[in-house]
């Protein structure tokens, strides 16, 4: 990931008693209009409301269920023994001969071990019961303890005092006395056990139990993957060192990962949350963009941080990070693959994509972010629909066998390794129907295919057509697309297309590359062949590309009139310069749209990809 400059920290000292105790050291946050903060690979992600009805109780409902443990004070020296409760969710349909994920919550300064499932009248299992018997997540276990050996409310300092050294009775006592009694991941109970499972294991907590995440994650990181601490800061360095000493605490989680086998991208993940009105916000706040800032052990597939409009420090805000982050963690087993919450990297990685599932999203990943599928981001690309994105995805898996067309020889990619990142995604229309290219933007620095190509493909597809949607070399990409026609041109028979009477269409630089490939004469140069056949029509948006030829096709543009990139003026007189030589041009120029709209699905241009079939059929 692309490291940006550093936000300089500013200063408004003012002592606020005991809940603060600290100087209000802010951090801001530099938004450029549309959430992304001042990293390239970063985004504050703001959490979805709790739908009303999960706050009732729901058809299928699980159960708390209490349990007394072995533990030890591990405040004192001679460690003397105590007996702790501990309160166990278990999700509807609780079946023994299954395996579980487990979350741990811990509550906040002054609470109880019966705070999580207690408070708001019940509402945290309510949320449960309805996120399960909705599929919004798997059916887990949560279980609710406390730092303090009597279960009671103490005193700002002892409960100081306890949570530091909680880490020695999570490991030791309390993931042992769950995870024996019920039924996780964990095949064991020693530390070798509780390791191998911690994909399946999750801790979180609420302000002071969002401090003591953290000390799991100084003293535990190798046992849980997930992490969530809610309203709260690490305390390594110093008390509320992540407001007052961001960079210091930042670096020393970042040492954390890196001494850690398990500190890489898809390793762990921590989902870092915080009310925008809370009284803790500047703790969370200051050390998240501190964090942000080293990329090269914090990138947005194991580090997210995400704001509650208005949420104050109190459990509305909690139910609301888990509800969110919950699907996130342990995605729901549904009839689709994937879901707006499907983390990215496990698409990627999906066993049914091969060693082609990389390629699904760019190959460099400094131009894109965000950790789940309803959360992608793009550099220089506006109106990512979350749904198209899911619905790609699920395509994609449901023709694994059949979708992804290699057009360079092993031999060839043995040559040159760069060519193993690019191929052709075929989208099925009619058997012998015609053909498409599609051809994503990035600024040939990358290939942004999941919004500037994959959408297109596949609506054209629905419309009989057959789509193909290539991903290329950005420093090679009219020598890939050359070759794609080529490909096409020689397997039509096998894969059931119409030879003649073919598009070419493509988005920024992808427009570029369309025009050029659909001019004969660069067509025959780069080819090398003269029996291909010129494509019928050009379809183009949002590009500077200005050259005017008479041998260029029949070409359709579209751009939008707030386009900082690519100036509609500038597309409008070259289509004019193509008319007066004689060939079929349209132009549309949306009012307001900046640049990369897509599909622009939701927006003035919505239906223009309907206008630009249109255009092709009348030209070929």
């Amino acid at each position: 990931m692309r490291r940006m400059t550093y936000i300089a920290i500013i200063m408004a000292a003012m002592m606020t008693g005991l809940w603060s105790c600290t100087e209000k050291t802010e951090i801001p946050t530099d938004m450029n209009g549309n959430g992304t903060t001042n990293t390239d690979s970063f985004q504050i992600q703001m959490t979805h409301p709790v739908p009303n009805q999960y706050f009732s109780e729901a058809t299928e409902q699980g159960q708390v269920v209490r349990i007394e443990y072995e533990s030890k004070d591990y405040t004192r020296d001679d460690r003397p023994a105590a007996r702790k409760p501990a309160y166990v969710y278990l999700p509807y349909g609780y079946d023994e001969s299954r395996q579980y994920d487990v979350v741990y919550l811990m509550h906040g300064w002054t609470g109880t071990a019966e705070e999580t499932f207690e408070t708001l009248g019940g509402a945290q299992k309510n949320i449960l019961d309805w996120m399960i018997q909705q599929g919004d997540c798997k059916p887990v276990i949560v279980v609710s303890p406390t730092w303090d050996k009597d279960n009671r409310a103490k005193d700002w300092g002892e409960s100081c005092e306890e949570i530091a050294v909680f880490h020695n009775e999570y490991e030791n006592d309390l993931i042992p006395a769950v995870e024996s009694r019920f039924s996780t991941y964990a095949e064991t109970t020693d530390r070798a056990g509780i390791v191998a499972s911690r994909d399946h294991r999750a801790f979180g907590g609420f302000s002071l139990g969002s401090v003591t995440t953290w000390y799991i994650f100084e003293h535990c990181f190798d046992l849980q993957r997930f992490f969530l601490p809610m309203s709260g800061d690490s305390w390594h360095v110093s008390i509320f060192g992540g407001q007052t000493v961001p960079e210091q605490t930042a670096q020393f989680l970042a040492s954390v990962v890196q001494a850690s086998p398990y500190g890489t991208d898809n390793g762990f993940h921590v989902w870092h949350a915080v009310g925008t009105q809370d009284a803790r916000f500047y703790q969370t706040h200051n050390q998240a963009m501190a964090c942000m800032q080293l990329t090269d052990v914090f990138t947005p597939h194991n580090f997210s941080y995400h704001q509650r409009e208005g949420g104050q420090h109190d459990y509305n805000s909690v139910v609301e990070f888990v509800y969110n982050a919950l699907p996130f963690f342990f995605p729901p087993e549904t009839g689709q693959s994937f879901t707006r919450t499907s983390r990215i990297s496990d698409v990627m990685n999906d066993p049914a994509f091969g060693n082609w599932g990389r390629l699904i999203f760019p190959v460099d990943e400094g131009y894109w972010s965000g950790e789940t599928l309803e959360q992608l981001r793009l550099v220089w690309y506006n109106y990512i629909d979350p749904d198209k994105t899911v619905e790609i995805c699920n395509y994609l898996k449901a023709h694994a066998g059949s979708v992804f067309l290699d057009i360079y020889t092993e031999a060839e990619k043995q040559d040159d390794p760069q060519k193993r990142n690019t191929g052709l995604f075929f989208f099925r229309g009619n058997p012998g129907a015609l053909f498409a290219v599609c051809n994503a933007g990035g600024a040939f620095a990358y290939v942004g295919a999941m919004h500037d190509s994959f959408p297109h493909a596949l609506e054209l597809s629905k419309l009989g057509y057959n789509a193909f949607a290539l991903i290329y070399r950005p420093d090679d990409a009219y020598e890939d697309l050359a070759r794609a026609i080529t490909y096409i041109y020689d397997h039509a028979d096998e894969l059931g297309v119409s030879a003649s009477g073919y598009s070419l269409w493509g988005g920024s630089a992808g427009a570029r590359m369309a025009a050029v490939l659909g001019n004969g004469d660069y067509l025959q140069e780069l080819t090398g062949r003269t029996d291909i056949l010129q494509a019928s029509a050009v379809i183009m948006q949002y590009t500077g590309y200005s050259m005017v030829s008479s041998q260029d096709a029949a070409t359709y543009a579209c751009v939008g009139t707030s386009d900082g990139i690519a100036s509609w003026r500038t597309m409008q007189r070259r289509l004019q310069g193509l008319s007066s030589l004689g060939i079929p041009t349209e132009f549309h120029a949306y009012d307001g749209l900046p640049h990369g709209f897509g599909l622009g699905t939701g927006t003035v241009a919505e239906g223009w990809l309907t206008d630009a079939v249109r255009f092709w059929e009348e030209n070929r």
